[in-house]
């Protein structure tokens, strides 16, 4: 039987809300958004061990880091997932 990831769940749902165009990767305690048009990274959003927190990260020399000059974007889930639409940084590949 296949074990429930809500989290996956919510982030599905979001990228139907957007009209789809996103690809999601469980990877390493967290989630890998990518464009489904050309493969590029939109953000990673990484559990903090607080609720249903995240940090939102976004791809910079070839490595996700922190988005913000004063030590990164940690948000609950619903707050990240209206944020990063709205960022053109994170659409910058896709």
């Amino acid at each position: 039987m296949k074990k429930m990831d809500p989290v996956l769940e919510r982030l599905e749902a979001f990228n139907r809300s957007i009209g789809g165009g996103v690809i999601i990767e469980r990877t390493r305690g967290g989630y890998s958004l990518f464009s489904e048009r050309n493969g590029a990274p939109i953000a990673r959003l990484r559990a903090i061990g607080k609720g249903d927190s995240v940090e939102v990260l976004w791809l910079s020399r070839e490595r996700w880091q922190s988005v913000g000059d004063f030590g990164g974007v940690i948000l609950p889930l619903e707050e990240a997932l209206e944020y990063i639409p709205k960022e053109s940084i994170f659409w910058i590949r896709a």
